[in-house]
């Protein structure tokens, strides 16, 4: 069985460009909400070596058939060669608030 909905996960190196992807996804319909979480700390391996930056997260309520969607413009959007884009299914939720990311994720 595949899921419905998503939360979606990316980061950003600062809070312009996760407000330009942030707004992008909103407005295209394909996201109904975009969480901007900043100053999280992020520790990984790039090019053989361990690095360390400031980021903000983005968390992404959506429908799964947007997923596609979503990819496109975060990779046309986002300054990283590599972004991170995780998708997570959302097996529970309270209906009223899954029937709003139903809503207002349609175009």
């Amino acid at each position: 069985m595949s899921a419905t909905y998503l939360l979606v996960i990316t980061t950003c190196p600062d809070n312009a460009s996760a407000k330009r992807i942030a707004s992008a996804l909103v407005e295209a319909k394909v996201a109904a909400c975009v969480q901007l979480i900043p100053q999280i700390e992020s520790f990984y391996v790039w090019d053989n070596e361990v690095c360390h930056s400031s980021e903000v997260a983005l968390h992404i309520k959506c429908m799964a058939e947007n997923y596609d969607e979503i990819q496109q413009i975060v990779i046309q959007l986002h300054p990283y060669e590599v972004p991170e884009l995780i998708a997570l299914p959302i097996t529970q939720g309270l209906p009223n608030y899954l029937n709003w990311i139903k809503e207002t994720s349609q175009s």
